[in-house]
């Protein structure tokens, strides 16, 4: 696990848009012995939570959400290169999202995490509509179907889409799962939209993909709108870290603002 003064350092630095000390911050991870993969989920992940927390508090600006942003997915486009390979699975996975820049990057690192693990990826991103989505997998046929990140606005347009492919039923054995957004702040919520699975991070999201790659698909879940959800895997040590944070990032951005 990474040390907190690692990511003390990184979140001080992305929070003044400071790139170089960013890379300088993240290359000293990877001398130590932090492999690619441990960056991506124990200092990249978190800390892209604690930008998204910071967002929707109003204790950081869009304009700095969209540095730090950027900056992470620079970095996470330079270590993709540098995570293992493991031997295909014979699985496929399409990833999509919503056509927030932090949501984009979420998909991005999952659809990276699950590439490591072998599996067949492709990472379509967000800004698509539901019909260009159903479109791509009736000719693709995955054997999961990722939705990364939503707004509370756009929860119903992704029930929407999971209703549609259900009757259509051109892969009845396709699975459906949701991750981050308003996924992860919304108890149940994955279940009462129709989704069969649930992860909090891409971590997570590989380990349930695993667990279920060859198991019946779940009945759906679409009108159980009062049962309690029933989460996959327990909340990650990153994420938990990640909240201790909250803080610490309001101080850094107090003192970037205040800054002569």
């Amino acid at each position: 696990m990474t040390g907190h003064s690692i990511l003390e350092k990184y979140l001080s630095a992305l929070l003044q848009g400071d790139r170089q000390r960013c890379r300088a911050v993240i290359e000293q991870a990877m001398q130590t012995g932090t492999p690619a993969n441990s960056v991506y989920a124990d200092i990249i992940w978190p800390i892209m939570l604690e930008i998204e927390h910071l967002l929707r508090t109003d204790r950081l600006t869009p304009v700095k959400e969209h540095l730090a942003t950027r900056i992470n997915r620079t970095l996470v486009d330079q270590l993709q290169n540098k995570l293992p390979r493991r031997p295909s699975t014979g699985k496929n996975i399409v990833v999509c999202c919503s056509p927030s820049e932090l949501h984009e990057l979420g998909a991005q690192m999952t659809a990276d995490l699950f590439e490591s693990a072998g599996w067949e990826v492709r990472f379509i991103g967000g800004g698509l509509t539901s019909d260009d989505i159903l479109a791509f997998i009736n000719e693709y046929a995955p054997d999961i179907l990722l939705i990364y990140g939503t707004t509370p606005k756009q929860a119903p347009e992704v029930r929407r889409l999971i209703d549609t492919i259900r009757a259509v039923n051109a892969h009845p054995d396709m699975h459906m799962m949701v991750s981050g957004g308003v996924f992860n702040r919304a108890d149940g919520l994955w279940e009462e939209i129709g989704a069969d699975l649930f992860a909090e991070c891409a971590t997570k999201a590989v380990q349930v993909a695993s667990d279920i790659s060859s198991a019946p698909l779940a009945q759906p879940t679409i009108n159980k709108r009062k049962r309690k959800a029933r989460r996959l895997m327990p909340e990650s040590p990153a994420a938990v870290s990640s909240r201790t944070f909250i803080g610490a990032g309001a101080e850094a951005e107090n003192a970037t603002v205040n800054q002569p």
